[in-house]
């Protein structure tokens, strides 16, 4: 039964994603309470896919840096210098989009990655070691990107930055790889393979949490507002192509690409909403919420690419 659920849920998580979404903005007023919970949440589902690696999986990754030398590229050059470029292309006359539109792509990769990789059967000791890596530089590559790009100083909470990360990504990681490491492979593959389902539960749960947080942003839908819509979106797919094309050009193993798509292709953005309040103009805000709205959903559907692409991955190897 749990086997059939696993298949079930895997096979209709794009779907089950972009409805997430929608009702946490529709029920933020329901949903929103449960935002304490998400870290916990969080942290059982980063245990269920740690169960998989050990130190001598995260060591070779660490040793061979190249998925995440290409990882940390396509998040603070590439990307953010082509949603500067159409920023100014198509809102010439707008900062305050301009800066929004950057300030969506410049932040670390998000912490979700790991989750969407795991679920896609992807490298996750390297999926970790560029959230930690990048997570570490973003005092210092952050604020100082803002600041070439937008001419903004800012700085970056880094205290709470370091604690979600430890709560919801070392500390489990680091119990699921001790078990994985000084245990039965046939016990870490049973456990992991029924926890993998509770796991796929999880995602519409948090997915739905933190959208709900969003409902403030998007009282006002106008003309305006989808525009920056569809450009959003367009810049967050060109983001997931990149990394794709990426991955192939440099003939990364499957893991590898799986890893390099999710975590080039996501960001932090809830830092990046902090941000866009904190020093910005309101209307900055809306770029980076509306990317929020779409990060998960396009996660979603390259998920479902890679699961009809298994070939063409494979090959890449």
């Amino acid at each position: 039964m749990l086997l059939t659920l696993n298949a079930f849920l895997g096979k209709w998580m794009p779907v089950l994603t972009p409805l997430s979404v929608v009702l946490g903005v529709l029920a933020s007023g329901h949903l929103h309470p449960f935002a304490g919970w998400v870290p916990l949440i969080f942290a059982f589902m980063t245990f269920t896919g740690s169960l998989n690696s050990n130190f001598r999986s995260l060591y070779q990754s660490i040793t061979n840096p190249l998925p995440i030398i290409i990882s940390l590229m396509v998040l603070h050059v590439l990307t953010p210098i082509w949603a500067w470029g159409i920023g100014h292309l198509l809102f010439s006359g707008d900062p305050m989009t301009i800066t929004g539109l950057t300030l969506a792509v410049v932040m670390p990769t998000g912490i979700t990655s790991v989750i969407w990789v795991s679920l896609y059967h992807g490298n996750v000791p390297v999926t970790l070691s560029i959230i930690l890596i990048d997570t570490l530089l973003s005092p210092l590559i952050v604020p100082y990107s803002i600041y070439l790009l937008v001419g903004q100083s800012v700085d970056i909470d880094v205290t709470s930055l370091m604690q979600g990360l430890i709560v919801m990504i070392v500390v489990p990681t680091i119990v699921g790889m001790v078990i994985n490491q000084y245990s039965k492979h046939t016990l870490t593959k049973k456990v992991s393979r029924n926890l993998a389902p509770f796991s796929k539960l999880c995602m519409p749960f948090i997915i739905a949490v933190n959208s709900s947080g969003l409902a403030p942003y998007l009282k006002t839908v106008n003309l305006k507002f989808l525009a920056i819509a569809g450009t959003i979106l367009f810049i967050s797919s060109s983001g997931f192509l990149l990394c794709w094309l990426l991955g192939y050009l440099f003939r990364q193993k499957r893991g590898n690409a799986i890893a390099l798509i999710f975590t080039g292709g996501m960001r932090n953005i809830s830092t990046g909403v902090v941000i866009a309040v904190s020093f910005f103009s309101p209307h900055v805000a809306v770029p980076v919420v509306i990317g929020m709205l779409f990060q998960q959903t396009l996660a979603a559907l390259n998920g479902h690419f890679i699961d009809h692409s298994r070939k063409a991955l494979r090959e890449v190897g």
